[in-house]
């Protein structure tokens, strides 16, 4: 189990047995509800912008609200290509989410472990909150009835197959950590931890952690590379990840002896 609200690997300090004692527990399944929330809330944002920019039509009311209170209610010299950068990044959000939730509820092999009502709650809210960040990304007066003119970047284009390479690797060691506790036959024989072999694990503790960092940094580059608020979240992922990584790096050196010393705890050669 992880105590961040990313991934589902990391050893926690609860155990299912505290739930019982401590009433501010809930169970590290519930993890699956952040990718449930986010492929709702994202995908409603995702058909308000796609029909605001080929349909012509106008954002709700609230959105354009929260634009006006942010600032981001001008037009700006190359907005086709900001339009168009904010909704390829939300549509790279919204896919990232429905591999997560597919791979909550078909591949991962939770622990017994618990969180805190609070850590479940804040991931709630950052789901929400990094979907409308892209969002607000836009200068709301949308094309003034317009429709969009699609002009793909060559930072689009690296940002894509970047976000594919990423997320490939990404699920291969969500796999093998998933398969660590199944028979050949895929049934969950053992809810122990293991030491995990092949991919970039030959490299890293935590290469799903790492993956999700390269994720989000494809999506900042996807944006044009120079968009501050979106390399904040970025910062963000990059620290929550790191803190996990590095604790998990730990759990397997005091458990595991015969653990690989060559492995970094979060980047390759690096961390």
């Amino acid at each position: 189990m992880e105590c961040t609200h990313h991934q589902t690997s990391m050893p926690c300090s609860y155990s299912s047995k505290d739930i019982n004692e401590k009433p501010f527990l809930c169970s590290h399944r519930w993890f699956t509800h952040f990718y449930v929330v986010s492929v709702l809330w994202n995908g409603f944002l995702l058909i308000c912008l796609f029909r605001a920019e080929f349909l012509g039509e106008s954002l709700p009311l609230w959105i354009r609200d929260m634009h006006h209170a942010l600032g981001k209610d001008s037009q700006s010299k190359d907005m086709d290509s900001e339009h168009f950068s904010a909704l390829l990044v939300l549509l790279l959000l919204w896919l990232h989410s429905c591999r997560r939730l597919a791979e909550c509820l078909w591949t991962s092999v939770f622990s017994s472990g618990v969180i805190h009502i609070m850590q479940y709650c804040f991931g709630l809210g950052y789901y929400i909150a990094v979907g409308s960040t892209v969002l607000c990304q836009v200068p709301t007066n949308v094309r003034n009835g317009k429709r969009l003119s699609v002009q793909i970047c060559w930072y689009h284009i690296i940002g894509v197959m970047m976000y594919i390479w990423a997320s490939l690797h990404q699920h291969r060691c969500l796999a093998i950590l998933a398969n660590l506790r199944k028979s050949r036959s895929g049934k969950v024989v053992s809810l122990s931890h293991s030491v995990p072999f092949g991919d970039w694990f030959e490299s890293v503790s935590c290469p799903h952690y790492f993956a999700e960092l390269l994720i989000y940094v494809s999506m900042a580059i996807t944006l044009g590379i120079h968009n501050v608020t979106w390399w904040c979240v970025v910062i963000y992922v990059l620290f929550n990840q790191a803190l996990a990584a590095v604790l998990c790096h730990e759990f397997y050196q005091k458990n595991f002896s015969s653990y690989p010393k060559h492995r970094k705890a979060f980047i390759p050669l690096v961390f």
